[in-house]
């Protein structure tokens, strides 16, 4: 990690000093730039109308000219403003958390507020869902085309000794090839005891489309490694020596925790590749596909390791086997997609006929032998192939998309359909609805688990297909509001059974339908300088409660000034409170054995507000972000919890900055 931080270092080094350029004039009371279509353009707000300003590089370089495209291949640019929007996605994962409830250190887990059933798969995933929120999955990867190398640095205070560093380059070696190198270093140490982050993502991409465009092809690297050490939470003195607000306590190292010497890892390295070839192409007199024929495939190759890790075992788990606690197991997958593509720039739109191969390989290192004949396998491999479709088009203001894929061979049994319709007129109004369909296996932990204490050890031949079934309704207008509807099915529905009193969980299935519904909306009120931004969630588990938890009501409500100062060099000035709530509920319980949460009847948590105070700023290029975290936590009762026996952050001031240099 060490020396990638100093070879980025040295980048970012050489980049700041052939980096700055001049700043136009700004209007020193709403911030706007009055060139409408180069790097200093104004973008508005969709809600607030009144979003920052950005930097021109030179006359004749355009802010359009800096690329981002995604797994979808939906594009958008190089974005140096400083909304509101911003502020939300300032922390580790850089994503808007509003759904989550982050625990007390960065780089460690979060607990669900709500839940979004918006994707689709065929295949079961590894597990250990609360490793990975700061893992990079294939959707996760961006791809660049910039007319000049562009860098951008973001950093953010940790808790207790760290921080977070995210630093990418992207450059292009020629208009036709494209390449970045990314790498976020995060080291956090924490407030209690043996709750140390310490994570990198190290990511590199390379994309080349061909002087005639027929070929185009794009491919990253990736290779992660996260580890926390794990506590296991406070035990039950500590908890009434947290609540009473003992000041033998304020240091929360103090406070004891149910182990010292655990924690768990998670290691990914995968290898990608995505190219097509045009077999027959016309273009009209824009240079815009007009009919085209289209042969693709795509390469993606990953091995991921997990390992739970203890010096001593603890009857926090129950027996053991040994006195030392060593889990490891492993996750291999290799997939191919073989496809034919049929473009027409009329109403046939684009459809794509493919057809997969996914051999996996879940495994452990040897089989395990429970007695009283129970046998629990070394391993979970197969090789499926599966065959779909994938349609959109665009007719006047609508855009229609629709997949649908099943496997036909192997031991996994899966299907989905997919298919949405977006209506957007002009730039002031845009619905979408969406439904989805999918059948697949549960993911493998629930399947095969392996483990030096004996309660965690089984194997599940019986569990059956989890089914979910969506209706998403999305709208987003300047006017209105932005606003979502999600009626969502379950059945057969995997969860870990747990309760405080017992940590030895076992994997179910609900055999019943959960019937769940998430309403959310989100509107800004401006006046002058002033603007309340407010988002609200209601939530509701029709059937199903016992086992799938949510609270009924989330909100986050900020009130912030935002205006450009100083006439000769201006910045623009955010400052603000943020109030965030959620309704009680018996939130999940934190397994660190497995990285999963698990059900529990016991503690409830919430019903407590949380008020952040802010001062960001935008110079040039660069936004510095300065928060007193949970500030009310110095003088209201000590409530908080992000999962029983796990206690929310307290007051904490911190300081960040994200910072593009353009080359």
């Amino acid at each position: 990690m060490i020396k990638h931080l100093i070879y980025i270092g040295f980048i970012f080094s050489v980049s700041f000093i052939f980096a700055q350029k001049e700043q136009i004039n700004m209007d020193p009371r709403t911030g706007v730039n009055p060139v409408n279509n180069r790097l200093g353009t104004t973008k508005l707000d969709s809600l607030s109308q009144r979003d920052e300003f950005k930097v021109e590089l030179s006359e004749k370089t355009k802010f359009t000219d800096y690329k981002i495209i995604s797994f979808e291949k939906d594009t958008t640019y190089v974005d140096t403003t400083l909304a509101i929007k911003k502020d939300y996605k300032f922390n580790y994962i850089r994503k808007d958390n509003f759904e989550l409830l982050p625990f007390h250190n960065q780089g460690q887990t979060f607990n669900h507020l709500g839940y979004t059933f918006d994707a689709v798969s065929l295949y079961p995933k590894i597990g250990a869902r609360a490793k990975h929120y700061n893992f990079y999955e294939v959707e996760d990867i961006h791809y660049y085309n910039v007319a000049t190398p562009i860098s951008e640095l973001m950093y953010k205070a940790g808790l207790e000794q760290g921080q977070v560093l995210d630093a990418l380059i992207a450059l292009n070696v020629t208009k036709r090839h494209n390449m970045s190198f990314a790498y976020k270093g995060l080291h956090s140490l924490g407030k209690y005891r043996n709750s140390l982050s310490s994570h990198g993502n190290m990511r590199l991409t390379y994309s080349y489309r061909s002087k005639n465009d027929k070929y185009q092809m794009r491919s990253h690297i990736v290779a992660q490694e996260l580890l926390n050490n794990e506590n296991g939470g406070l035990i039950e003195k500590s908890i009434y020596n947290f609540e009473s607000n003992d000041r033998d306590f304020k240091d929360r190292g103090r406070l004891e925790t149910y182990f010292t010497d655990a924690s768990n890892i998670l290691r990914g390295n995968r290898y990608f590749l995505d190219h097509e070839y045009d077999l027959v192409q016309k273009k009209d007199s824009l240079s815009q596909k007009k009919f085209a024929i289209t042969v693709g495939h795509i390469f993606n190759y990953e091995i991921k390791h997990y390992q739970f890790k203890q010096a001593k075992k603890n009857n926090y788990f129950g027996e053991a086997y040994n006195s030392t606690i060593l889990d490891k197991n492993s996750f291999t997958k290799l997939f191919n997609q073989v496809s034919v593509s049929l473009q027409s720039s009329k109403i046939l739109g684009k459809l794509k006929l493919f057809i997969d191969n996914y051999n996996y390989d879940y495994r452990y290192k040897n089989a395990v032998v429970l007695g009283n004949n129970q046998y629990v396998s070394q391993s979970i491999h197969s090789n499926v192939s599966s065959v779909g479709a994938a349609w959109k088009t665009q007719i006047k203001s609508f855009a229609l998309k629709a997949k649908a894929a099943t496997t036909f061979s192997g031991n996994l049994n899966g299907n989905f359909i997919k298919a949405s319709v977006r209506y957007k007129k002009d730039s002031l109004l845009a619905f979408k609805a969406t439904f989805l369909n999918n059948s697949k296996a549960p993911n493998f932990n629930f399947l095969l688990n392996q483990s030096n204490y004996k309660a965690y050890n089984w194997q599940n031949t019986d569990f059956k297909n989890e089914l979910t079934r969506t209706l998403l309704f999305e709208l987003k207008s300047d006017r209105l509001l932005d606003a979502s509807a999600q009626i969502t099915q379950l059945d057969n529905y995997s969860y870990f059974g747990d309760t405080i009193a017992n940590t030895q969980p076992k994997p179910l299935q609900y055999n019943g339908t959960i019937n769940y519904v998430k309403v959310k909306a989100s509107r800004a009120i401006s006046y002058k300088y002033f603007t309340l931004d407010n988002t609200i969630m209601y939530q509701k588990v029709a059937n199903g409660s016992e086992v799938f938890r949510v609270p009924t009501f989330v909100t986050r409500n900020t009130i912030y000034y935002a205006n450009s100062i100083f006439k000769k060099k201006p910045m623009y000035l955010q400052a603000g409170i943020t109030f965030r709530y959620f309704t009680k509920y018996y939130g999940n319980a934190y397994n660190p054995l497995l990285s999963e949460f698990t059900l529990q009847n016991e503690v409830e948590i919430g019903n407590y507000p949380v008020f952040d105070v802010f001062i960001n700023a935008r110079v040039r290029n660069m936004r510095l972000f300065l928060k007193a975290d949970h500030l009310n936590s110095l003088f209201s009762p000590k409530k908080y919890y992000s999962a029983p026996n796990y206690p929310y952050r307290d007051y904490v001031l911190r300081l960040g900055l994200v910072w593009n240099f353009f080359i």
